[in-house]
């Protein structure tokens, strides 16, 4: 756990609020010394695959022989989960002294009239600063919302990855899918290659055009790399990869869904484009990272009799992913699926009731430890429009408790809706502490 001092510290900025744009962030890494120069990275936007995808290249560089970064967000359980070095979130003992050394440098950033940082702001140059100190080779970072304006987009990446783009955060990203997919497609550099996953032709048509404006030349699934599923089971995928220069048939990722094979072209095109550019990716090393690849939370076994499953499917391209897994890998092996649902007040609360529910045997409803959650009657009242199998629960371990008593052995019980309800689950069931405070 933090101390108290760092983690009140990070959890006061949670009052900035989120505001878009760099000028903050450009002028609190300067004052660092501009660590994000000291190494490689892979960029990635999008709005579903992203941590997953990310998750895979971080693992195939780490096998290549690489010391590898890997900075995402949300956290599901611990804050130090954000920010990784080969696999291993840094320890809690290294978090405070990155905190008072970017507290030092924020004192004189604010004597020059900047504002002070968001959080999200302030962990991105925390998550920059650890790489640079501890010499990682690559950094694999994800974007935090959008991507134009995102903290993250001072970096000069070998390789940007955009996944594909789908309705989420609206309020700051824009209403249509072209305005969205503009916001992502920010993150193009100039004669930077992009890896481009399949995308609506709304969203297709503006990354394409923002790439011609910079200079980036593209490569596109079903174009310049494509995949194809032998088997997809609760324990992995198998599948054939073909790129520009690779042919790899039979590669087995250690993450299960169908979905997972399009992630995992996403991360060996981006793999690809590394190797061409100079960071020695080897073909074996790949298949042993994607195998070893594991990712919290997405469509993850916890347990057996009953079958236990933890997936974070937040907005309704994600739960029509984890409902085509439910269909194809769960409901022919279980006699039914219950569902525990906790999920934001801002997401598209109706869109992924509608991709879900209909498959749900019993739904238990619950609000996550955040004043984000949706309150549980409310969600309830919009669950009630597909099914009046409903209960009600006001805390996540209230509804574990629930559904411990209302799911047989050979039933099968998914907790979903939201990270933040599968982080507080994933907790008591795991028997782990959770960080509630710094999870935004």
């Amino acid at each position: 756990m933090l101390d108290r001092d760092t983690s009140d510290f990070l959890y006061g900025l949670h009052g900035q609020g989120i505001k878009l744009g760099l000028a903050t962030t450009r002028h609190l890494l300067y004052a660092l010394g501009d660590p994000q120069r000291d190494f490689a990275s892979v960029h990635l936007a999008g709005t579903n695959g992203k941590g997953s995808t990310a998750a895979m290249i971080a693992s195939a560089l780490q096998a290549s022989g690489h010391r590898v970064g890997l900075y995402t967000s949300p956290h599901l359980n611990q804050f130090t989960e954000r920010i990784r070095i080969d696999g291993a979130p840094i320890p809690d003992e290294a978090v405070a002294p990155l905190v008072a050394e970017i507290r030092k440098s924020l004192s004189r950033t604010l004597l020059s009239g900047e504002t002070v940082p968001t959080f999200f702001e302030f962990t991105t140059a925390m998550a920059f600063l650890a790489f640079a100190r501890e010499a990682v080779d690559v950094a694999v970072v994800e974007v935090g919302m959008g991507g134009r304006l995102d903290a993250t987009n001072l970096l000069d990446p070998l390789v940007s990855v955009l996944t594909p783009v789908d309705y989420d955060h609206q309020a700051f990203l824009g209403s249509t899918l072209g305005q969205i997919a503009g916001e992502k497609a920010g993150i193009l550099k100039p004669r930077v290659p992009a890896v481009v996953g399949p995308q609506a032709a709304e969203a297709q048509e503006v990354i394409e055009r923002a790439a011609r404006a910079v200079g980036a030349p593209l490569r596109q699934m079903d174009r310049e790399f494509a995949v194809a599923v032998r088997e997809a089971d609760l324990a992995g995928t198998t599948l054939d990869y073909s790129g520009p220069r690779w042919r790899l048939p039979g590669v087995r990722v250690g993450l299960a869904g169908r979905h997972q094979a399009v992630n995992a072209a996403m991360a060996l095109a981006a793999l690809e484009v590394l190797n061409e550019r100079g960071v020695r990716v080897d073909g074996e090393a790949v298949r042993r990272g994607l195998a070893a690849a594991r990712w919290e939370g997405r469509l993850e076994v916890l347990g057996e009799r009953p079958l236990l499953l933890l997936d974070g499917a937040h907005n309704p391209g994600a739960a029509r992913a984890l409902r085509q897994a439910l269909v194809e890998l769960v409901l022919p092996r279980t006699r039914r699926c219950h569902l525990l649902l906790g999920i934001l007040g801002d997401k598209d609360v109706s869109g992924i009731l509608a991709e879900l529910l209909p498959l749900a045997g019993q739904v238990i409803v619950t609000a996550p430890d955040s004043p984000r959650a949706m309150p549980p009657e409310c969600l309830a009242a919009e669950a009630g429009r597909w099914t009046d199998r409903v209960a009600i629960c006001r805390t996540v371990a209230e509804a574990l408790e629930t559904a411990k008593s209302l799911t047989d052995p050979q039933d099968a019980l998914c907790i979903t809706g939201s990270l933040y309800t599968v982080g507080e689950a994933r907790a008591i069931l795991v028997g782990e502490p959770a960080t509630c405070d710094l999870r935004a």
